[in-house]
């Protein structure tokens, strides 16, 4: 889902902040000490910084792989020969196969200038990913009776155009025939004016809401991070808190989920990768890892890493803290027209993979568990660059459970150009 604001892609991802109606804010984490050799260490691998060359030649950082080695030997190639094909500085791949091992690999560099190796112990920008934790929120706050499924928008959010028909279902379904103000030429000219200018998320929406809305309510799928904004703003409607707080009490805590957070502005824990981007207002290559994501808030602005979203995989997926009641409306997956992809509560199902992608200004991430095998997938790169028209990460996630899991195939962007 790339969470883009540029023209030639649907707009598919991810994300935003706020200091009016939708503060959405926590302190930045603290840097974890740890260096990449003690977080493998953690995870009870063990691995070690390698030397490494010129960029392009750079050796695996934290290399741990408990598989077979001919299935080690074919996945360190095809990382690597995504990586190089499609540019991409840095990469780090988590593959968890109950019954047949783990492999986690970080390849490439986290800064382009300084050749610094990527490593598996880096916080990213995880985008669209973002609506998993929005989504379920909001299902916390069905379980707890406080709202209905299709209770309509305009009960609690004034202003929504067609809002007494289009209900929170809708919403987290993307069916609501909202105009993604992401699409709006005036909202991406403002926002690569000033990267790192701070939107409210009032402010966002008033550049969808000047559009017509595309279709009428549930009777189409269209990627639309307005459908997410508007949700934050139930969400703290209803509870009474900003939505970062409430997704930290009622979502981050119960997970166990201590390296995910909710950024107040561009705010960065240590240790991270450099994002690189060319979605610029001339098309060159930028430094996006600095930029405000306020733009993005409940739809894609939160932060994580390889550890806690492997842990999170396994929770959307299962349901551990909805009950199973809301766990099943969420896996009501329902056709997006997109082959093999179908869309439910906030997230996707393609190739028996169940979980959400991200793309955000710099980065790109892929958090999917696949419940037949309880296989879990991670994958979190540095660019948000496509190659040949294809989002980075869709490649590797592709390239990856080709070689895993033959016969669950992941090819899950919603975000066609």
């Amino acid at each position: 889902m790339r969470h883009t604001p540029h023209r030639r892609m649907l707009v598919a991802a991810l994300f935003a902040a706020c200091a009016l109606i939708g503060t959405a804010a926590v302190p930045a984490a603290t840097a974890r000490p740890a260096t990449a050799d003690q977080h493998c260490r953690d995870d009870g691998q063990h691995g070690q910084y390698p030397q490494h060359g010129p960029y392009g030649q750079e050796q695996d950082n934290c290399p741990t792989s408990t598989l077979s080695p001919e299935v080690t030997a074919r996945l360190d190639k095809a990382i690597e020969d995504v990586r190089r094909h499609a540019g991409i500085p840095g990469v780090v791949v988590g593959l968890w196969l109950p019954g047949k091992g783990s492999y986690v690999r970080a390849t490439g560099v986290a800064d382009t200038a300084t050749r610094r190796p990527m490593t598996t112990d880096g916080y990213v920008r995880i985008g669209s990913e973002t609506k998993t934790f929005t989504v379920t929120a909001l299902l916390e706050l069905v379980d707890d009776h406080r709202i209905r499924l299709d209770d309509p928008i305009s009960r609690h959010v004034p202003g929504v155009p067609n809002g007494r028909h289009i209900t929170l279902r809708h919403l987290a379904e993307m069916r609501s025939g909202l105009f993604p103000y992401t699409s709006d030429p005036d909202f991406v000219h403002d926002l690569l004016s000033d990267p790192q200018r701070y939107f409210t998320p009032r402010e966002v929406l008033a550049y969808g809401f000047k559009h017509e809305n595309t279709f009428a309510p549930g009777t189409e799928f269209q990627y639309s991070n307005t459908n997410l904004v508007l949700l934050g703003l139930v969400i703290e409607k209803v509870s009474g808190q900003r939505l970062a707080d409430f997704i930290e009490e009622r979502v981050l805590q119960p997970a166990r989920l201590h390296h995910t957070l909710f950024p107040q502005g561009p705010e960065f824990p240590e240790p991270h990768p450099r994002g690189y981007t060319n979605q610029t207002l001339s098309g060159a290559v930028a430094d996006a890892t600095d930029w405000n994501p306020s733009w993005a808030w409940a739809a894609g602005a939160m932060i994580s890493d390889l550890r806690d979203l492997r842990r999170w995989a396994d929770i959307v997926a299962t349901g551990t803290l909805l009950t199973p009641q809301t766990q099943a409306e969420r896996l009501k997956t329902l056709p997006t027209g997109l082959p093999g992809l179908s869309y439910g509560l906030g997230i996707f199902r393609t190739g028996g993979w169940i979980g959400h992608n991200g793309s955000i200004p710099g980065y790109q991430t892929v958090t999917v568990h696949l419940p037949s095998q309880k296989a879990t997938l991670v994958i979190m790169i540095n660019t948000d660059i496509p190659s040949e028209g294809q989002e980075p990460s869709t490649l590797l996630a592709r390239a990856v459970t080709g070689i895993a899991t033959p016969g669950n195939v992941y090819d899950g962007a919603i975000a066609p150009r």
